[in-house]
């Protein structure tokens, strides 16, 4: 599996939008994840904003985002104050443009997973959380290839595209904390048997 690429997408790849929802949590402020079956077919087992392709019924990609959170979470859109969108990413490995929703959880609603065939876990996770050093590394695949930035919260491992968005975001933000990018670890056997289905 390919390292994800962010370059000029090629013709005919898919629109796609995910929600980075900031909200005002018991521990502080946090963001919502969530892990994907282990049944699916694309992306199986892999920690995630609440995101999907954008419909022909969508209005854009906000609409997008907002409507995936709310199948996915449970979000109700009546909540959440949109802040921005930020850059289209390319996904190479998908072939998606993927638009990021920044938004903030003004009205937090009850939150699960939507269909249990496509989400197994929805979690508030802490900001503090993500920045601890303790809870970063870089991962790679057994054969040496680096992956990038990953984050050990919640019982996930959170890596990949999710990883590098919220590293970004996480700097961005001025909430990034140093930490040591050289430990390394291969990315676990079960990851890359679900991973490999993509």
């Amino acid at each position: 599996m390919p390292v994800p690429s962010f370059v000029r997408p090629a013709p005919g790849a898919r629109a796609a939008a995910v929600l980075i929802l900031f909200g005002e949590g018991p521990d502080g402020p946090d963001v919502l994840l969530t892990e994907r079956a282990v049944t699916l077919n694309k992306h199986a087992g892999q920690p995630a904003f609440p995101g999907g392709r954008i419909d022909p019924e969508d209005d854009g990609p906000v609409a997008a985002a907002l409507r995936e959170a709310w199948e996915e979470a449970g979000v109700d859109p009546s909540g959440v104050d949109v802040l921005c969108t930020l850059p289209e990413l390319y996904l190479s490995h998908s072939e998606h443009r993927v638009t990021p929703v920044a938004g903030w959880w003004r009205e937090p609603s009850d939150i699960a997973p939507g269909h249990p065939g496509e989400v197994a876990l929805v979690a508030r996770v802490p900001i503090a959380e993500l920045v601890d050093p303790a809870n970063r590394l870089t991962v790679r695949h057994p054969s040496g290839v680096k992956y990038g930035p990953a984050f050990r919260v919640r019982d996930m491992l959170v890596w990949g595209f999710t990883a590098g968005l919220l590293t970004k975001v996480l700097d961005v933000g001025g909430w990034d904390r140093p930490w040591d990018a050289g430990r390394v670890e291969d990315l676990p056997a079960e990851v890359l048997n679900l991973a490999s289905r993509d």
